[in-house]
């Protein structure tokens, strides 16, 4: 991803209120990292898989602190059980920032991603979580604004698939 993409990103975070983040270290989306270190808006936390993630962040959510979780697409395996029994039943507001590996507009796809990445929206379909593809850069402080709005407004976790352009 671009910098200038990366930083429209994280600007976004914050503008859309998310002062809390948990993120095991991946390679698509790794830019935000950095940029939201450096900003101080954020406490930020990395964790050791995306399930311990989840559950951070949702002691965040319910603490006060708006709270997103970034993971690779992996990660929705990973976390199915927190996702469903902490965020679901318990109603818990975070966002989901998925790196979206496998898709067909990733640009670094590989055999090592393409499958696991395909089963990425039936996992998010089965667990009924909303999401929306973000392929682009194009509304996407819209696009954040209002995911951010939805997981206050359903008190659930929703979910942004980032991948094309985000991906390079």
């Amino acid at each position: 991803m671009e910098d200038a993409l990366a930083k429209r990103l994280v600007d976004s975070l914050r503008e859309a209120g998310i002062a809390f983040v948990t993120y095991l270290p991946e390679t698509r989306l790794s830019q935000i990292v950095p940029v939201m270190q450096e900003d101080g808006s954020f406490q930020i936390v990395s964790v050791a898989n995306e399930a311990e993630g989840v559950s951070i962040a949702a002691g965040a959510a319910l603490g006060g602190k708006p709270a997103a979780v970034y993971m690779e697409g992996s990660g929705a395996y990973v976390s199915s059980y927190n996702l469903l029994v902490v965020g679901k039943r318990l109603g818990v507001p975070m966002l989901l920032i998925f790196a979206y590996y496998g898709s067909f507009l990733d640009r670094r796809n590989s055999f090592l991603y393409a499958l696991p990445g395909l089963h990425l929206i039936p996992i998010l379909q089965s667990l009924d979580i909303h999401y929306q593809v973000l392929e682009n850069g194009e509304n996407l402080e819209t696009r954040i604004a209002g995911a951010v709005r939805m997981m206050h407004a359903i008190k659930q976790p929703v979910a942004l698939l980032f991948t094309g352009e985000f991906t390079v």
